[in-house]
């Protein structure tokens, strides 16, 4: 047996996360957070809480010399600026993300869902056709009005 062998059987399979646990792994973080969409927050120092609200997450990177922002309503994540993520469940079986560095947790509680968003965004497209079939349709008939002559 070769050592390539050997080692790669040594290997432990990637983690499975299913509704709680801890991730550290920054690329992992910012799939989960990517397309939470809107939440509520509450940001804690100390145990003790400091602010608290609703906004829509606008952009999740990875970037150790840009910040986290939160105002607005409007959430900028860098999972850069955390050590580990959180993942659980409240009392009432909703999920939450808490991100994590030193002493300071963001906490995130999704106030929209992935299925429902999904739906929506059938229904968007269903709009948008519609939008453009009218459109086009209205495009017909302003080329037929002017190839009727004009007249006073």
């Amino acid at each position: 047996m070769s050592h390539d062998q050997h080692s790669s059987s040594e290997r432990s399979p990637a983690p499975c996360i299913v509704d709680t646990g801890t991730i550290i792994n920054k690329q992992d973080m910012h799939r989960l957070l990517t397309d939470i969409g809107r939440v509520r927050y509450v940001h804690t120092q100390d145990g003790v809480m400091a602010t608290a609200g609703e906004g829509c997450v606008l952009e999740v990177f990875a970037d150790p010399s840009r910040a986290t922002l939160v105002a607005n309503h409007a959430m900028y994540l860098n999972v850069q600026s955390f050590d580990y993520l959180e993942l659980g469940l409240t009392e009432d079986d909703q999920p939450y993300f808490d991100l994590v560095q030193d002493s300071r947790t963001l906490r995130l509680i999704p106030l929209t869902n992935p299925l429902m968003a999904e739906h929506s965004q059938e229904l968007n497209a269903a709009a948008l056709e519609a939008v453009v079939a009218e459109v086009l349709a209205a495009g017909w008939d302003v080329q037929i009005d002017d190839e009727e002559p004009f007249s006073l």
